[in-house]
């Protein structure tokens, strides 16, 4: 990619990320105030943190592709991405998070079963779910977003034809928003799962030359690592589901638009095997872990793996940010998977 290139992704990335820092700092205390909380169940004294910081990320990612817009539509310089893809990537992020948003302000002022845990958080039902995450696919559905012949590992390029975005696009963001809402509980621990999955995403593209999917993932990158700056150990807010939502969806879209859907899948596998864990218990089953004396925490259900965390929380006692960081590295091991199937040609 020439200089000129490299200077538009960098630009909208550092917007996303001053913009994602302001807007979350001043979420902490806004919503707190709104009384949309939670309970941070890993500490001791139980304290009430704010929710729904996803709405600051979705945010910012905006602002950072806005951004992007602005530069071409003044020509400031010549856009070598879509702007109509970037368009549907704002819009489609921005209605997921809204209904994440929905998901989030339905706390209740007692303790309610949620998830095999008593919590003030109520939510959406699991039934209702995957319908309103639905809304997240419509912009890219409408723009017949991406190319419908994708490579398929070990069995070569297959053309899904007009399947792929009437059909395979809906379900894509609806099973990457759900199946990214799954995994979470400990403080960074989604966010940092996100960030490297999102950093994975924007090096594939740098280096293999998809605009399109530089100057998205390079956005959704900097708004998380806006949003960390508050959400890791000992985290002031917690993400919500406007932020798994957002995120899941922010990924699709980079994939999608970005026309790195095999690599992509490889990267997601943490989640789609988070899925799959969940499903054995029929998904009433908490990532969280019981809090020992030593500030360790041990699996709620023993031996048994309903997931990523229940397995790592097997592996040795760990605090909350040693699981949290083995997470992310778990993540990374992925994104070098997908490098090296990619490199070895089978993507």
């Amino acid at each position: 990619m020439p200089y000129k290139t490299f200077l538009t992704i960098l630009v909208p990335a550092i917007v996303a990320f001053i913009i994602t820092v302001i807007v979350t700092r001043f979420f902490i205390t806004y919503m707190k105030g709104a009384g949309v909380t939670v309970i941070d169940h890993n500490k001791k004294k139980r304290p009430i943190l704010a929710s729904s910081g996803g709405i600051a990320v979705a945010f910012g990612f905006a602002m950072g592709l806005f951004t992007y817009i602005f530069g071409a539509s003044f020509d400031l310089y010549i856009p070598t991405s879509s702007l109509l893809y970037l368009f549907a990537a704002v819009i489609a992020v921005a209605l997921i998070s809204f209904t994440g948003f929905i998901d989030d302000i339905n706390v209740t002022k007692k303790l309610v079963k949620s998830t095999d845990l008593m919590d003030t958080h109520k939510g959406l039902k699991q039934w209702q779910k995957p319908l309103f995450t639905l809304v997240g696919a419509i912009p890219l559905m409408a723009i017949n977003a991406g190319v419908s012949t994708i490579s398929v590992p070990f069995l070569g390029m297959i053309d899904f034809g007009i399947l792929y975005p009437l059909i395979i696009v809906p379900l894509a963001v609806i099973f990457a928003s759900n199946a990214f809402n799954l995994l979470g509980g400990f403080d960074g621990i989604i966010a940092g799962s996100g960030l490297v999955a999102s950093l994975g995403l924007l090096l594939y593209s740098l280096v293999f030359g998809t605009t399109n999917g530089a100057i998205i993932s390079g956005a959704l990158f900097a708004a998380i690592a806006g949003f960390m700056v508050y959400t890791v150990y000992p985290a002031r807010i917690v993400p919500g589901d406007s932020f798994t939502y957002a995120v899941g969806t922010g990924l699709v879209a980079a994939m999608i638009l970005g026309n790195m859907e095999s690599f992509g899948v490889i990267i997601f596998l943490p989640w789609i095997i988070e899925f799959i864990l969940h499903a054995r218990k029929r998904f009433h089953v908490t990532d969280l872990g019981v809090l020992q004396k030593d500030g360790t925490f041990k699996s709620k259900y023993g031996k048994k793996i309903y997931s990523w965390t229940h397995f790592i929380m097997n592996i040795r006692p760990m605090k909350e940010w040693q699981i949290s960081a083995t997470m992310w590295a778990i993540s990374a091991l992925f994104v070098a998977l997908g490098f090296s199937m990619k490199y070895l040609g089978l993507l």
